[in-house]
Order: C-alpha cells, then sequence, then structure tokens
C-alpha cells in the first residue's frame, strides 16, 4: 500500500498539531469535572498538542488551558468582548485574541485547530459542539469530532444521537462523525486510530 504525503507528514510531526477543546467556564458539582480538564490538558502535554479554547480563565476552561500551558505547550483562547466580566477573573494563559462576536469566536477556533473535543459544560459548550457536528456532516470540515464522556455527564445526549438513527433523522454515517471517550487517553487513542484510517485507505 502506497502512503500518501499527508500521511508522512502526520507520522513525522504527530497526528494532531491543535485541538480546539470546548467546556464549561464553571467546574461543574463533580471533582471528576475538573479532575478530566486537567486529565485532557496533561494528555495534550504529553503528546506536544497545541490547545485552542474559548478563553477564559475560569471553571473547566480554566483548569485545561493552565495545565496545557504550564506544561510547555501553546494555549490560544479566543473570546467575544462581551464575555470578558464573566469568563476571566484572573490571569490568562497563552495568547488571547478577543473577537465581536460567538460567531467569529468559533470560527477562528475551528480555523486554528485540527480536531475537536468537549468536556461537559453547559448550552455554550453544547452548542459549539453541535455545529462543528453539523458542518461535519456538510463536508465544510473532515476534522475529528471527540466528547469527553466524563462520568456519563453525555449519555443522554449520546441516547438522543441513536434516537435519531432509529427515528430516520440522522444516517448511520453522519452517527459516526462523534467519538466518544470516557478518558483522555481512551478518547485521543480512538481519534488518532480514525486519522490513521483516513490518511491510509
Amino acid at each position: 500500500m502506497e502512503v500518501s504525503q499527508e500521511a508522512k507528514v502526520m507520522e513525522s510531526k504527530g497526528r494532531f498539531r491543535r485541538i480546539c477543546v470546548f467546556c464549561g467556564s464553571k467546574s461543574g458539582n463533580k471533582k471528576s469535572f475538573a479532575e478530566a480538564a486537567v486529565e485532557l490538558g496533561k494528555q495534550l502535554v504529553e503528546k506536544n498538542i497545541d490547545l485552542v479554547y474559548g478563553g477564559g480563565s475560569v471553571g473547566l476552561m480554566g483548569s485545561i488551558s493552565r495545565t496545557v500551558f504550564d506544561g510547555g505547550c501553546s494555549v490560544l483562547g479566543i473570546i467575544p468582548t462581551a464575555l470578558l466580566p464573566n469568563e476571566i477573573s484572573e490571569e490568562t494563559y497563552g495568547e488571547v485574541i478577543k473577537v465581536a462576536d460567538m460567531h467569529e469566536r468559533k470560527s477562528e477556533m475551528a480555523k486554528h485547530a485540527d480536531a475537536f473535543i468537549a468536556l461537559p459544560g453547559g448550552y455554550g459548550t453544547m452548542e459549539e459542539l453541535m455545529e462543528i457536528i453539523a458542518y461535519a456532516q456538510l463536508k465544510i470540515h473532515d476534522k475529528p469530532v471527540g466528547l469527553l464522556n466524563v462520568d456519563g455527564y453525555y449519555d443522554d445526549l449520546l441516547t438522543l444521537f441513536d434516537k435519531g438513527v432509529d427515528q430516520g433523522f440522522i444516517d448511520d454515517h453522519a452517527r459516526q462523525i462523534v467519538i466518544a471517550g470516557e478518558t483522555a487517553v481512551e478518547l485521543l487513542e480512538k481519534m488518532e486510530v480514525m486519522i490513521i484510517f483516513r490518511l491510509y485507505i
């Protein structure tokens, strides 16, 4: 089997250079959520993957950005000016780009990332996740989309996706867009396997 030039580059530089992480500006009510954010940050550092995220210094955003920055990888935060009082309450890590609105924020995050992961979060996190899934379905991008399902946080959402398939609203192939894992290690391994599969077929 002939190996493509793109595959050779990915093999030499690693699977991903930058991953965009969608996550809450709150830490949630379980200690495991913040622990998962820190563990994902450590895994990114171990794999020499830079972070793109929403730019906040609080909640899970603060946990993962601090972990990646302290580990020596680059951190790029992108935040609408209207959210500065709510999502930045202390020191930020890495570079922070201020944008006009949520649409520009999502566009910039997507432009700078090779893949996407959603940690637990609220409406904003879920909206970002759903848009990037929809864009993958429409073939606007072909970047992997991962869901870090910490303590079953996203079980009901995954069940809803399956229901969408069962009732004819989501195609089987579109259901495969979302890669779910219970730990950062498991999720990143699954996403890397997907990239290898795409490169070598």
